[in-house]
């Protein structure tokens, strides 16, 4: 009875947090990196492009670093759980022990069963005591683990909090290069009548982008490299997640030709290629709206920007910003709770991308790499 006690509390092994604090100190070291970068994006000689890298490596490096933080966290309050849960078995362990304990030694020259008792009695006890031995064992290993994923919630909180005050910082200074940028061309210069009253009359986005054209003046022919051949390939605009695919009913029942990709707040928006901004400005309740010409009769429209870069008629290299996604700047306050309780839903901004050859609306996906998150 007692083997059996002790055999149904030693199956459970112990469980390990190494993945989650690699992952920790790998964002530790992403965000490092990131920070070598914007010191040195300070005096770069294109500060734009060094410093829409540096943003781009902050926020990988951040959504890592969240990600193990995360994992950190919820593995620790696992263990805590099962601790918990078995505390009766501890209590058991220890009165089991105690019963060992008290028929070892002297008293079994007097066992009631004679020395074939005796002799039971020390064979049930050497082959429990290594067992006993190796659970004792895991529980210091789970006590162990707990210490070391508060060590390293902590060290990444730390980091957390320095790396979002350093994306901060590095927003700021690239909305300041973008503001001082005076090397693009410029293909055309917009008619703000004309761009009044179209935007009065338009009720759908598709409207509005069916007829940007026409709110040029002046347009000069600008070589753009063509980028037919790179369909499929192209670098997706922004960091973030699939949610609704082109032609997909949303919760209302309305069906739209483009997607909508689920951001983390303040994301950065870059366009994919080199192409001649159309227009930026609000739209209807799309929030802000870009629109990028790569080449004739091709349109990527980005919808639902809270800061928008440039102005129309500018032309933009490729990976040039095109805008911000909204929210509030993260609070570095709380950040492990947040980690948890949010489980992982940190993505509350949606960017709506739509392409259009022509006056028809093709899936964005198919212009767009395959690794859509």
């Amino acid at each position: 009875m007692i083997r059996a006690c002790l055999f149904a509390c030693l199956m459970a092994a112990p469980l390990h947090a190494q993945e989650a604090t690699e992952a920790a100190r790998t964002a530790a070291r992403e965000l490092e990196r990131a920070s070598v970068q914007l010191d040195r994006a300070k005096d770069a000689r294109d500060r734009v492009a060094a410093l829409t890298d540096t943003v781009r490596a902050y926020e990988t490096g951040l959504a890592a670093m969240r990600d193990g933080l995360r994992a950190a966290t919820i593995r620790e309050i696992e263990l805590n759980r099962d601790l918990q849960s078995r505390e009766a078995e501890v209590a058991q362990l220890l009165g089991v022990l105690q019963a060992i304990s008290d028929s070892a030694g002297p008293k079994q020259l007097v066992h009631p069963g004679g020395p074939v008792g005796a002799a039971r009695t020390a064979m049930m006890v050497s082959s429990v005591t290594p067992g006993l031995a190796q659970r004792a064992a895991d529980l210091r290993a789970d006590v162990t683990e707990i210490t070391e994923l508060r060590r390293v919630q902590e060290e990444a909180a730390d980091r957390l909090r320095q790396g979002l005050q350093e994306v901060q910082e590095a927003r700021t200074t690239l909305s300041q290069a973008l503001a001082d940028r005076t090397d693009l061309p410029t293909r055309f210069t917009a008619d703000p009548v004309r761009m009044a009253i179209l935007l009065s009359a338009s009720e759908t986005l598709e409207q509005f982008a069916g007829q940007i054209d026409q709110l040029a003046e002046s347009e000069q022919p600008v070589d753009l490299p063509p980028i037919s051949d790179r369909k499929g390939r192209l670098a997706f605009p922004v960091q973030g997640e699939l949610i609704r695919a082109a032609g997909e009913a949303d919760a209302a029942g309305v069906v739209r030709p483009g997607i909508l990709v689920a951001t983390r707040e303040k994301a950065l928006v870059t366009s994919p290629t080199a192409a001649t901004i159309r227009y930026v400005g609000p739209f209807l309740d799309y929030g802000l709206v870009s629109i990028l010409e790569p080449e004739p009769d091709l349109l990527f429209v980005f919808a639902g920007l809270e800061t928008g870069y440039g102005t129309a008629g500018q032309v933009i290299p490729e990976g040039s910003p095109v805008g911000l996604m909204g929210g509030a700047d993260d609070e570095p306050d709380d950040l492990q709770s947040q980690s948890v309780d949010r489980g992982g839903a940190e993505r509350p901004e949606t960017l709506y991308i739509e392409v259009r050859q022509g006056d028809t609306p093709v899936d964005p996906l198919e212009w767009f790499g395959s690794d859509k998150e």
